[in-house]
């Protein structure tokens, strides 16, 4: 593949970094909710600045949005992850691609038009009781007549509480995966609210016989698949932009810290641990652009797609817990303190690392597709 951005991309990164550049990391509001939480909503006047920088409709084909790719995507989240902007952009973009693709022109058009313009947000109902690739599973919908009908629980879904509509994987009665669109507001759910490691407010979602038109509901093939690794290599791309902020903070803390008369940065070893998650930066960059370009892309591999997500989740994964454990480390006693920006940015990496699963686990869907693909270790 060819790793030069494309003049369209570049333009999303720098449009990105300029609303990104007022955002403070440690600047968040006093919960009122729940303890341990950060603030009890989003960053509504960044998510007002997103919008009027035509960023939230960045994924989405005209007329709704410019239609760019998953790169471009992943560029703008890095910038956001740099600051831990809080707002819902990697689920607010992954769902309204979902919607684009698989949900028929009526409601789909205009709740395209009203996300492009930030008057509604959707979000993703993907971490269920079954963990996170089966999650379809912890809810189960049957057709009831013209509805559909959902039943089951789906816990730790971002930003459930400032939604407007959740989209909710669920198991068909045929096994197969679909997708409903749920409003917030309407009868047969319940939130209960949850905080996250990073200190977000989160809510488990209820639904009990909770009825859904048929309308709402994406059931064309793939649909949780796309939506899935969507939000998976966004998570990843979170993940770099974290790690690369980290990584610099703690440079610019060993140039100036003094351990007898010297800079810690010249020391060796030091130096060496810093180089070492340089290294980790690096390949997770890498393996994230392979996996979003394969995922725009129709060209086939040796390997399945779904190879090249399972790589970018390892990196990411393994490579952003090593880049805050080591910033943890340099910085010393400064790290452990819950006042300084770094254990903010340590709690998100350690939410996103929860988030992407063990890499054990993506080693084993490696291995598997290579024991069924011999021909791709030639």
């Amino acid at each position: 593949m060819d790793f030069t951005f494309t003049e369209e991309q570049r333009a999303a990164a720098e449009a990105a970094k300029g609303v990104f550049a007022s955002v403070a990391p440690d600047a968040v509001t006093s919960p009122t909710l729940a303890p341990g939480a950060v603030a009890e909503g989003w960053d509504t006047p960044l998510w007002t600045r997103l919008a009027k920088a035509d960023l939230l409709g960045l994924p989405l084909r005209a007329p709704h949005g410019s239609g760019l790719d998953t790169i471009a995507l992943c560029l703008v989240l890095r910038e956001s992850s740099r600051v831990l902007a809080r707002v819902p952009l990697l689920e607010n973009s992954a769902a309204a691609v979902a919607v684009q693709r698989h949900a028929p022109s009526d409601p789909g058009d205009d709740l395209l038009q009203r996300v492009a313009r930030g008057e509604s947000v959707l979000t993703v109902a993907s971490h269920g009781r079954t963990g996170h690739e089966p999650a379809e599973l912890a809810v189960s919908a049957r057709r009831n007549g013209a509805r559909w009908v959902l039943d089951g629980i789906q816990t730790a879904v971002p930003w459930a509480f400032d939604a407007d509509v959740v989209l909710v994987p669920a198991c068909a009665e045929d096994g197969r995966p679909v997708v409903a669109l749920v409003d917030r507001e309407q009868p047969g759910i319940e939130l209960v609210e949850q905080v996250s490691t990073s200190g977000e407010r989160l809510g488990e979602l209820r639904l009990r016989s909770t009825e859904i038109a048929t309308r709402d509901m994406l059931t064309g093939e793939g649909v949780w698949d796309d939506l899935r690794d969507l939000l998976t290599i966004g998570t990843c791309a979170l993940a770099l932009g974290l790690g690369e902020r980290v990584l610099r903070m703690t440079g610019e803390y060993t140039g100036e810290r003094e351990q007898f008369g010297h800079p810690l940065a010249t020391f060796q070893a030091v130096a060496m641990q810093a180089a070492d998650r340089y290294i980790d930066l690096r390949a997770m960059e890498v393996t994230l652009w392979q996996a979003a370009w394969r995922l725009d892309s129709a060209t086939d591999g040796p390997l399945p797609t779904r190879a090249d997500v399972a790589v970018a989740k390892i990196w990411a994964a393994e490579g952003v817990r090593r880049v805050v454990q080591t910033a943890q480390h340099l910085h010393g006693g400064f790290g452990a303190d819950v006042d300084c920006v770094l254990h903010r940015y340590h709690a998100w990496a350690k939410h996103l690392e929860l988030a992407l699963g063990p890499s054990s686990a993506h080693e084993e869907v490696l291995g598997d597709l290579l024991a069924a693909h011999p021909m791709a270790i030639n």
